[in-house]
C-alpha cells in the first residue's frame, strides 16, 4: 500500500474463548487494501510469540513477535518478500502507532505504510 493516502480502518481484538489466545478482525476502506484476521499467542514452553494471518486474498503468513516495554514488534523472513512492523504503545494504553515496512530484496527495508491503532471510546 505504499504512496496511498491515509485510509479508515477497524480492527477488533479479543480474547479467544480458549482465554491463551487473542483473535484480531479487520476492515479495511481503502481500495485495493484487503480485510483479515489474525490469532495471536505464544509457545508457553519457551515464551516465543506468534502472529497467524490471513486475508480476503487467500495470503497466510506467520510471523514472530514481541511485546514488552512499550513496543509492540512483528517480523517474518521468506517468500515473497521480508516484512516487519514496529509500533510504539502510548503511555495511556489507548493509542498503538507504528509502521510496517518491506524489504522486497531481503536488505533493503521501505516502508510500507504506517498504522495507528487507537482504542474505541
Amino acid at each position: 500500500m505504499a504512496g496511498r493516502g491515509p485510509g479508515e480502518a477497524r480492527a477488533t481484538i479479543e480474547w479467544h474463548d480458549s482465554g491463551a489466545h487473542l483473535v484480531q478482525r479487520s476492515t479495511v476502506n481503502t481500495p485495493g487494501a484487503p480485510d483479515g484476521g489474525s490469532i495471536m499467542g505464544c509457545d508457553a514452553a519457551n515464551g516465543t510469540y506468534f502472529q497467524l494471518c490471513s486475508d480476503e486474498r487467500g495470503v497466510c503468513r506467520v510471523y514472530q513477535m514481541s511485546i514488552g516495554d512499550g513496543r509492540w514488534k512483528l517480523w517474518r523472513e521468506g517468500e515473497p518478500f521480508a516484512q516487519r512492523f514496529t509500533a510504539t504503545i502510548g503511555v495511556d494504553g489507548d493509542t498503538i502507532s507504528g509502521r510496517w515496512e518491506k524489504a522486497p530484496d531481503g536488505l533493503t527495508w521501505e516502508t510500507d505504510f504506517d498504522l495507528t491503532y487507537r482504542g474505541a471510546r
